[in-house]
């Protein structure tokens, strides 16, 4: 049984998608949930256009909140949390640091040229994670 697991969450329609499947998981499981939500801003786009980071997470927190009221509506714990930097990066190292026992995030099914391009966050975490992941599609 899974005690927590850790959705990413970016507002998409796949990341939705993850936050009923962990829901649906955790009313099963007794499993906390812990959001999390990513901002991707690198130092030089930062530089370029200074507090954009600031201002971008704090719109995260609003669209954060409106998902974990929903989610403790269900009777499920729920922790949110807002990073700034690499998506993959961030989420395994917070699935590390909450030992998170699942990672459910969804996919943004990119193939061919674009994900040999841009790769593909989901397949970096899969490989890098130190716990299952499930890729909600």
């Amino acid at each position: 049984m899974s005690e927590t697991i850790l959705v990413p969450f970016d507002g998409s329609k796949y990341s939705n998608k993850a936050v009923r499947e962990a829901v649906s998981i955790s009313k099963r499981s007794g499993a906390k949930l812990v959001i999390l939500s990513v901002v991707d801003i690198t130092d030089e786009f930062e530089t370029q256009a200074p507090g954009l980071a600031d201002k971008l997470s704090k719109k995260t927190r609003i669209l954060l909140d409106k998902i974990a009221d929903k989610i403790t509506a269900a009777n499920i714990s729920v922790v949110k949390e807002v990073h700034i930097g690499d998506p993959y990066e961030i989420i395994v190292t917070i699935a590390k640091k909450k030992k998170t026992d699942l990672i459910v995030m969804g996919s943004h099914g990119r193939t061919g040229i674009t994900r040999l391009l841009i790769g593909s966050v989901a397949s970096r975490v899969i490989g890098h994670a130190p716990c299952n992941v499930l890729v909600v599609k």
